[in-house]
């Protein structure tokens, strides 16, 4: 245990601080089972471990452990827990939980074993906690990091702090806090920025390898989560490759499911169960039209690529500027709030606002006989009345 112990305290330590990501202020720490899900590469490790850094007494009382660590090759999970608990352990924050099988079963164990211990645990987004051999439903408290917002990657990048806003106060002040923010950032030069490499925190790495990184983020995604989740074979892995090509190389579009199905070798029900793994690993993004129902086995009206970045690096030559906006948009939208196709224009939003997307260009001809209809616009600074500029979408969170 004190190795253990002094591995963790190391790690705490090792991260930085400077930057943190939102959702460290907006998780209700005192819970005792608290789930953070994500897609690789979101930043899960580093919150934690910004969490223990920022939050936590370095006395011993805390431990971080990453679930793929060789200790677990012999002891279990509940054996941790319990000699870290008998030790004066307080709370214990355990990474990737979703490499280490009978996750839920222990998890249950330690919550009822040993009722002052507070457990803080990290997984993939394709994991559903609710749906493991355990109940956990009325135990853990789940939260989504999901990538880098605009607003997150403008302060990652340069420094600036700008203000989180809610979609009403977008809607309703976007010219005073447009005309406010543009002395302190060139919001379009860096907006460009940010479709091509600001997704994901690790483009402070390098920008010039940051695609390529971000390929193989997607293979890990495919041949390590998601085979640790749903225990997929190779041939499978390989045919869910094929897929996300064909998928990358047409968003947006209407998906053919019978013709995807024959392209890519996955039957129909597979593919639908496929489309939807893909959706919760924040690869793909699946929209459908309000009350249409959504299911397992209901055919998505519409696919786009889970963010900007990921377009850029899968769909490469077809990623043209329409879906960069489109795909941006939604990404935005999706995380803070209900996110539809519209019957006319692009989006609704929680059934009450309709958005239509697109460049400098872009009239409100499709949406002029609307109500609480808007357009998102590229390329401009400053938007005026029911025109809004695209960017002012990113500083939701």
């Amino acid at each position: 245990m004190e190795k253990l112990l002094l591995n963790s305290q190391a790690k705490i330590q090792r991260v930085p601080v400077a930057f943190r990501r939102f959702l460290l202020q907006k998780i209700d720490w005192g819970q005792r089972l608290i789930a953070i899900n994500g897609a690789r590469g979101s930043g899960k490790t580093t919150l934690l471990l910004q969490y223990a850094k920022t939050q936590l007494v370095a006395d011993g009382t805390s431990l971080y452990i990453s679930l793929d660590d060789l200790y677990f090759s012999e002891h279990s999970m509940r054996d941790l827990a319990e000699e870290f608990y008998l030790g004066g352990g307080k709370v214990l924050l355990l990474d990737e939980i979703h490499k280490y099988p009978n996750w839920s079963r222990e998890l249950k164990l330690i919550y009822d074993d040993f009722p002052d211990l507070r457990v803080v645990f990290t997984s993939s987004s394709i994991l559903e906690i609710y749906k493991g051999e355990s109940d956990l439903s009325r135990r853990a408290v789940s939260y989504l990091l999901p990538e880098l917002s605009f607003r997150e990657f403008v302060e990652l990048e340069t420094g600036s702090l700008l203000p989180v806003l809610t979609l009403e106060e977008i809607l309703k002040g976007h010219v005073e806090i447009a005309s406010d923010l543009l002395g302190l950032i060139q919001p379009v030069a860096l907006f460009h920025q940010y479709v091509k490499w600001g997704s994901y925190p690790f483009f402070k790495e390098g920008k010039e390898a940051y695609l390529e990184k971000l390929r193989k983020t997607v293979q890990l995604i495919l041949e390590v989560d998601l085979m640790a989740v749903e225990n997929m074979d190779y041939e499978m892995i390989f045919k869910l490759k094929k897929l996300i090509r064909l998928i990358a190389t047409s968003v947006p579009f209407t998906p053919n499911v019978s013709e995807l199905s024959q392209k890519s070798g996955i039957s129909r029900p597979s593919l639908l169960r496929a489309i939807e793994l893909l959706d919760r690993a924040r690869i793909l993004q699946i929209l459908h039209k309000p009350n249409s129902g959504v299911g397992a086995l209901t055919k998505p009206e519409k696919l786009y690529l889970g963010n900007p970045n990921l377009l850029l690096a899968l769909a490469e030559e077809n990623a043209n500027a329409g879906t960069i906006r489109e795909t941006f948009f939604s990404n935005q939208l999706k995380a803070v709030a209900q996110t539809n196709l519209a019957v006319k224009g692009d989006f609704l939003v929680n059934e009450k606002w309709v958005f239509e997307v697109g460049g400098r260009s872009k009239t409100s001809s499709q949406i002029k006989d609307i109500p609480n209809s808007f357009v998102a616009k590229d390329d401009i600074e400053i938007g005026v009345k029911n025109t809004i500029p695209l960017w002012m979408f990113g500083l939701l969170y």
